[in-house]
This record gives C-alpha cells, sequence and structure tokens, in this order.
C-alpha cells in the first residue's frame, strides 16, 4: 500500500509543479539547454540529484555494511571529488564552444571527424541506456516487493514516470524536479541517520560498525584495507573520476547554466550530492554494528530501515529513492535527446529518442541475475574510454580524429573485456587491470598514432 501512495503522489506532485512552474518548450535550443539561463542554486541541486543515482543509495550502505571504512571511503571520496576536478573542464568547454550542445558534438567539431563523433555518440549513449537500467533495476526491485506489483511491470510504471514530466520541457522539466527530488532526499537523510543514532545503542552500533559486518574493514591500509581497494577502490574511483567527463548528463548541464555560475554550482551541487551516500553509508555502519545479517547485502538499508522504524517511516525512505532513481532517470532521458542535436533532429525526434532509451533500459533492467553494484562497475569503466581524450583536448594537447577515434576503440576492445572477466570471476587483479587499462589506453593509443600523422605529415 505504501508503495502505491508514494507512486501517485510522487507523480502528482513532479507533474503539477512541471506543468505550474515550467512552460512547454517550442525550440529544441530551450528544450536541451534552457536557452543557458540557470541559475547556481537550482543547477546546484540538479547535478545534486543527478549524481544520486542506485549506487549512491544502495552501494554506499552495501560497501560500508561489508567492507567498513574502506568500502565507504573509496565509494564516497571519488564520488565527491570527480565533480570538483570536471569544474575546470566545463568552464573551458563553455568558452570554446559558447553554444554548444553535446560533448560529441564539440569533439567532432574540434577534429572535423565524423569517426570521432560517433565513437563519442556510441560512448555517451551506450552510457546513458546502462544507467538507465539500472535505475529502473532497483527501482523495480524494492517497489516490486512493496507492492506486489511484478518487477516488470513496476520497471515499466517508473519508466512512464519519467517520461511523463520530462517530455514537458525538457532540461527545464528536469532542473525543476531534481530540485524537489534533492529536497525530499535530504529531507529523508535528516529523518533517518538522528533517529537511528538516537535509538539504544545507535552511537555504539556504529562504532562497532566501522570495520564492516566481520570487524575486519577498519584500516585503509593494512591488508584488509588493501584488498578493498584493489578489488573495489581502484576501479570505483576510475569510473567516477571519469565519470561527469563521460556522461552527457553533466556537460549539457555546462552549456546550461549561468556562464559565470558553472563553478559555484558543480562544487555546491558535490557537497550536497555527499549527505546522501554518507547518510546510507553511516546506516550500513549501525547495521554491521548491531549484528545484522542482511538478506541481501545489497538492500541492507531498505532492510535495516524496515525492521528498526515504525512502518510509516517507509514512505520516506521510498520517496527518496524513487527521487534518486528518475532524477538520474529523467537526466538520462534529456541526455539522450540532446545528442539527436549533432544531426540537427526535430523535437518529435528528440522525444522519440526519449521512448527508445526507455525501452532499452526496461530490457537491461529485466535481464536474469544481473545486480545495481556489477551494472554500476560496467558502465563506470564505459565511461573511462573517453576520459583521457576529452580532457587531453580541453588542454588544447595536439590530436588528430584518427588518434582519438582508434584510441577510444582500442579502450573499449581491450580494457573491457579484461574489466568484464575479471567482475564476472571475481577476480581483483583482473578488475584493477581493466579499469586502468581502459582509462591510459585511449590516452596512449591517441597520442601516438597522433604524433606518427604528424611526423608523416612534416616528411
Amino acid at each position: 500500500m505504501y508503495g502505491i501512495i508514494v507512486l501517485v503522489v510522487y507523480t502528482a506532485i513532479m507533474l503539477g509543479a512541471t506543468l505550474i512552474f515550467s512552460k512547454k518548450s517550442k525550440d529544441t535550443d530551450n528544450f536541451h539547454v534552457a536557452n543557458r539561463k540557470l541559475g547556481m542554486w537550482q543547477a546546484a541541486m540538479s547535478i545534486a540529484a543527478t549524481w544520486i543515482w542506485a549506487p549512491a543509495l544502495f552501494t554506499s550502505a552495501e560497501k560500508a555494511y561489508s567492507s567498513g571504512i574502506p568500502g565507504l571511503f573509496w565509494f564516497l571520496v571519488p564520488n565527491v571529488a570527480c565533480l570538483i576536478l570536471f569544474v575546470p573542464f566545463a568552464k573551458k568547454i563553455r568558452e570554446r564552444m559558447p553554444e554548444g550542445i553535446t560533448l560529441s558534438n564539440f569533439m567532432a567539431t574540434q577534429y572535423q571527424s565524423k569517426k570521432v563523433k560517433y565513437a563519442y555518440l556510441g560512448q555517451l549513449s551506450l552510457l546513458s541506456v546502462l544507467s538507465t537500467g539500472v535505475q529502473l533495476l532497483a527501482g523495480g526491485k524494492i517497489l516490486s516487493a512493496i507492492t506486489g506489483i511484478p518487477f516488470w511491470v513496476m520497471t515499466i510504471i517508473l519508466a512512464v514516470i519519467a517520461f511523463s514530466y520530462s517530455q514537458f520541457s525538457g532540461i527545464k522539466a528536469s532542473v525543476l524536479t531534481d530540485a524537489i527530488q534533492m529536497i525530499l532526499m535530504l529531507l529523508a537523510c535528516l529523518i533517518f541517520v538522528p533517529w537511528a543514532l538516537s535509538m539504544d545503542g545507535g552511537v555504539s552500533n556504529l562504532l562497532n560498525g566501522l570495520g564492516g559486518i566481520s570487524g575486519e574493514f577498519k584500516h585503509l591500509f593494512d591488508g584488509n584495507g588493501i584488498s578493498v581497494l584493489l578489488s573495489f577502490g581502484i576501479p570505483t574511483a576510475i569510473g567516477l573520476i571519469a565519470g561527469p567527463f563521460g556522461d552527457q548528463c553533466f556537460w549539457q548541464r555546462a552549456f546550461s547554466i549561468k556562464k559565470g555560475k558553472i563553478g559555484k554550482a558543480f562544487i555546491l551541487g558535490a557537497l550536497m550530492f555527499a549527505v546522501v551516500p554518507l547518510s546510507m553509508g553511516i546506516l550500513g555502519y549501525v547495521a554491521a554494528g548491531s549484528g545484522y545479517v542482511a538478506a541481501d547485502t545489497g538492500m541492507v538499508n531498505f532492510e535495516l530501515i524496515t525492521n528498526l522504524f515504525p512502518k510509516w517511516v517507509m514512505l520516506p525512505f521510498l520517496f527518496m529513492v524513487i527521487s534518486g532513481l528518475l532524477s538520474t532517470v529523467d537526466s538520462n532521458l534529456c541526455a539522450m535527446a540532446s545528442l539527436t542535436s549533432d544531426f540537427g533532429a526535430s523535437m518529435k525526434t528528440a522525444k522519440g529518442s526519449m521512448g527508445v532509451l526507455l525501452l532499452l533500459g526496461i530490457g537491461i533492467a529485466n535481464i536474469p541475475g544481473l545486480t545495481v553494484t556489477h551494472l554500476f562497475l560496467f558502465y563506470c569503466t564505459i565511461r573511462a574510454t573517453t576520459l583521457l581524450p576529452t580532457a587531453m583536448t580541453l588542454l588544447n594537447k595536439k590530436l588528430s580524429g584518427n588518434g582519438i577515434f582508434y584510441g577510444i576503440i582500442s579502450s573499449v576492445v581491450i580494457g573491457l573485456p579484461i574489466f568484464a572477466y575479471g567482475n564476472i570471476a571475481g577476480n581483483a587483479l583482473f578488475k584493477t587491470i581493466g579499469s586502468l587499462a581502459t582509462v591510459l589506453i585511449s590516452g596512449i593509443v591517441a597520442l601516438v598514432v597522433s604524433r606518427r600523422e604528424a611526423a608523416r605529415c612534416q616528411q
């Protein structure tokens, strides 16, 4: 019953706010980048909400519960740092292409290369599809368990809700609803954490749980801490640092924010974001310190809240979950729609691409055996394929279109299979090697090919 109430109320709030406060977009520039007039606060809340995806809500608690201090550290710190590191690059792309909309078009324009354009379009589109799939997977799993509605039906319901307001005014609807979603998430955190700590044994459970459920993970760089670093920390850090660089959602916001507010918006957004995974991590520590044995470690915060608090507290938790998941889904929808601008597509085509994205996301969410954490690590690595070529281009490093293209392809062909094997086999060494190979190969190959082409031109 709680789940159905939350879904109905949530949909009414988001649709109502969109219809009342956001005018329907009639041109693509308004639909994709809000005429480049987003203010600092609304942009910051949108950045934070967009970055709060399924892993921020669940992986943070899972890693705190299972891997103690190093588990949460290697999830939280790179998550915050990446948004701050992105700031100078967001400013540079806006300076070099003031009227831009997409990263793919910027890179294609810089190198006058269709190969570069399609390589970036492929990476950005695939990321949007996988990201949407993991949000629907996590949301559908929880809401199906609560409402009794079949999982596959719930993934469709969530997709329809996100589409209903996103297609109305594009990025403006996404930013408006993101702000509301962020407020709901922060309010939920202010309820759960103080309440959990104020209960009998709350603080002592937190302190006892800092080492995880086994009590063996209290330090970053002892034997157990190093094992977390290799199996989770390095792959996660690489994927997260690459996150904004390989995600059109954030380039789209860089093009949409008022020019003088870009840096402040991203830094403020990073700080707002940190509150949510830190809060969920604290719940993970409390669960571990109390000796709670989770039926599903990936949902340990959900289980703890179900068992620790009165039943009505499930309402704010579900609002937080839906807000966190659908804020990323609606941002993905707008990002996918903006990519159609590379071809001068109409509003109808842009909205059609949103529908295609949701169909693919629903399909991925319903693949048997997939977990949130595994899918998260996989698409984090995909984002890393374009990190170095993008950063080097914005830092005015001389590269060629062929160098960029072959660098990205090499990264995908060599790095991703190594990482996928490590992930499937649970091999920490291969996970680390795969992550490093994915991010480094694209840059190395791009430099080597570009220099060879330059040398041939000089002969």
